[in-house]
């Protein structure tokens, strides 16, 4: 069976070296590494069952087959050979996926549906993981000094909005730190729970299954209910695979098994070692593991971490954001690049002010990390459903793995994921509609935009001349020419621009030479050299562009036309003017989609950056004409 799905040559970040692996601790492992604040808490607190010796080891079996069974086989060795061109994230798989179903109308459907739903998912988890991340790290001030307990949710909010602040300066100027820090977090719980280890070794039986088979026939429907509280212990594994682009397969591989791995099983059984010796610790296990002289300590190094996780989950909804808009699912946004050295650190002033508002009001209505625990469970576990889906697919589309092992694979694979969603999803009305909620609200806004652009093309498809038939008329009837050149864009090059019309029409003139531009985007990260310009001479100064770029790139269109030579002479960006045309939507009747979300199309148009700036073409150079469009 091959894994490979391109040939391209390894990158340099597929070659191990120290410094990436030990970046990656930072960047991609923020998330799962903080988990240990919550994740048993939540088991063994309020909601979750006693905190007996069996009951103990049985979370603890569950916790350990689950880091091993979900995150080492499935994410480190099978999810991660997806690679897009070495980009990973559930946009990348999208991509892959439509590709896998490319030519079957209803599969490309259901594909383009399950990334929707798990990108929409992604942006909940996005949403939550600054909220509980920190109020868990800042909850241990509760433990220190009880009086300070209503303190918490304020001190999180101010934290949270420094967080938000540092946005636009971007992450390239303490990216370095992100590591060092994370290690010595990692370092550190690992060593808080080898002392509590060391007191109560039993707690290594848990390694064996058995245990975990013992809890649930000893616990019934209330074990399977654990499984929504042992599910966070999974936090972040979708990071994993996500940021596989930024560091490649072998340094995340190295980090996650030689540190991160077994700093988080330490933690874990030390925290159920101590729950052995003191059932009282339930309430916050994490903090009863560490010494009253270093609680303070570890509390502020313990929100450095969780800063740090919530940074690397907000910088992945930039990415997500960023693809979803060149892939078509979501309205133009302004993008900044906050690094000229780091091509993929990006900062989106309108996500953020989303994000902001909606974390803020996450960390005050929930109020703690348990009351959010419940939130948080369905979008991790909905998030792992989508992508087992479509790597499923892959492996059997474009992998051409035999159908018995992908049915297998995906038997297993699914019956844990669907596990961990139902026991999530009884907790719906303890929190578990928030995700829901914000994941239903960005599915319809981002099926809305697909399906909206594709009827607005339809339309004025159906208004628009063939370019030939055009050119050939021109070519009879000449109008007068003024100097330079004109670059039409547009989406259709096959038929004559609105702005070119209206053009000639009012001002009785064409440019010398006509450049119909259009931009695709491919449904890879990157283009190839080959692959990026198309130019097609039509005659009579007439030329039509064809530009392509990756997803994951920058849509620069005067840079890509400064690269051509037409007719033996180069373009020149100052001798160029662009023509575009900016539609006006009106939402009708007419069939397609209902009223409503035609006006919620239309809406989303009007405040969607403009293709000028969105392509980078000079305010000076400019010329826009409107019209008016039906849909």
């Amino acid at each position: 069976m091959s894994s490979d799905l391109t040939a391209s040559a390894p990158s340099p970040a597929e070659r191990l070296r120290p410094g990436l692996a030990l970046a990656a601790l930072g960047i991609v492992f923020g998330d799962i590494a903080t988990s240990p604040l919550y994740a048993l808490q939540e088991a063994f607190g309020t909601h979750g069952v006693a905190p007996t010796p069996a009951n103990v080891l049985g979370v603890l079996s569950l916790v350990f087959w689950s880091l091993i069974g979900v995150v080492s086989l499935k994410y480190v060795l099978f999810i991660m050979r997806a690679d897009n061109k070495g980009e990973g994230g559930i946009m990348a798989l999208l991509a892959l996926a439509q590709r896998a179903a490319r030519g079957q109308a209803r599969l490309s459907r259901g594909v383009a549906a399950l990334g929707l739903l798990g990108a929409a998912l992604f942006f909940g988890d996005g949403v939550i993981t600054p909220a509980i991340s920190v109020l868990s790290a800042v909850e241990g001030l509760g433990v220190a000094a009880p009086s300070l307990a209503r303190w918490i949710v304020p001190i999180t909010i101010v934290i949270l909005i420094g967080l938000f602040a540092l946005q636009s300066r971007g992450t390239a100027s303490v990216g370095r730190l992100f590591g060092p820090v994370m290690l010595v977090w990692l370092v550190s719980i690992g060593l808080l729970g080898l002392n509590a280890l060391l007191r109560e070794p039993q707690v290594l039986a848990a390694l064996s299954p058995h245990h975990a088979i013992g809890f649930f026939l000893a616990n019934g429907f209330a074990g399977f209910t654990t499984l929504g509280a042992v599910v966070l212990v999974l936090t972040g594994a979708e990071a994993l695979y996500a940021d596989m682009g930024h560091f490649g397969r072998p340094p995340i591989r190295v980090s996650w098994s030689l540190v991160v791995l077994p700093c988080l099983l330490l933690s874990y059984f030390g925290q159920g070692a101590l729950l052995i010796g003191d059932p009282q610790a339930a309430a916050n296990p994490f903090y009863r593991l560490v010494p009253q002289a270093l609680l303070y300590p570890v509390i502020g190094l313990a929100a450095a971490a969780t800063v740090i996780a919530s940074q690397a989950i907000i910088s992945g909804v930039y990415s997500m954001t960023r693809e979803g808009i060149h892939l078509g699912y979501l309205p133009r946004m302004r993008v900044i690049h906050t690094s000229e050295d780091t091509r993929g650190q990006v900062y989106l002033p309108g996500v953020t002010a989303a994000l902001f508002v909606l974390v803020l009001a996450a960390a005050a209505g929930f109020g703690s990390a348990a009351r959010l625990a419940a939130a948080f469970g369905i979008a991790v576990s909905g998030t792992m459903i989508v992508t087992t889906l479509l790597a499923l697919l892959v492996a059997r589309r474009l992998w051409q793995w035999p159908r018995i092992c992908v049915l297998a694979l995906g038997a297993v694979l699914l019956v844990v994921d669907l596990a961990f969603f139902g026991a999530n999803l009884l907790k719906f009305g303890d929190g578990g509609w928030f995700p829901l909620a914000l994941g239903l609200v960005m599915v319809l806004i981002m099926s809305t935009w697909r399906r909206g652009r594709f009827l607005l093309m339809q339309a004025m498809r159906k208004q628009k001349i063939a370019l030939a038939d055009f050119v050939l008329g021109i070519a009879a009837h000449p109008p007068q020419r003024a100097l330079g050149t004109a670059a039409f864009l547009t989406g259709d090059p096959n038929g004559v621009p609105h702005a070119l019309l209206h053009n000639l029409k009012h001002n009785q003139v064409l440019h010398e030479r006509n450049l119909i531009v259009s931009v695709e985007t491919l449904d890879t990260p990157f283009a190839e050299p080959g692959e990026r310009r198309a130019v097609e001479a039509l005659g009579g100064g007439f030329h039509v562009v064809r530009l392509r770029f990756g997803f994951a790139e920058q849509d620069d269109v005067p840079a890509a036309l400064e690269q051509l030579v037409l007719d033996g002479e180069a373009v020149d960006p100052l001798r160029t003017t662009f023509f575009l045309s900016r539609e006006t939507i009106v939402a009708t009747e007419r069939p397609g989609m209902a009223l409503w979300r035609d006006r919620l199309f239309a809406y989303l148009a009007r405040n969607a950056t403009p293709a000028t700036a969105f392509f980078r073409i000079p305010p000076n150079r400019l010329v826009e004409l409107g019209s008016q469009v039906e849909i």
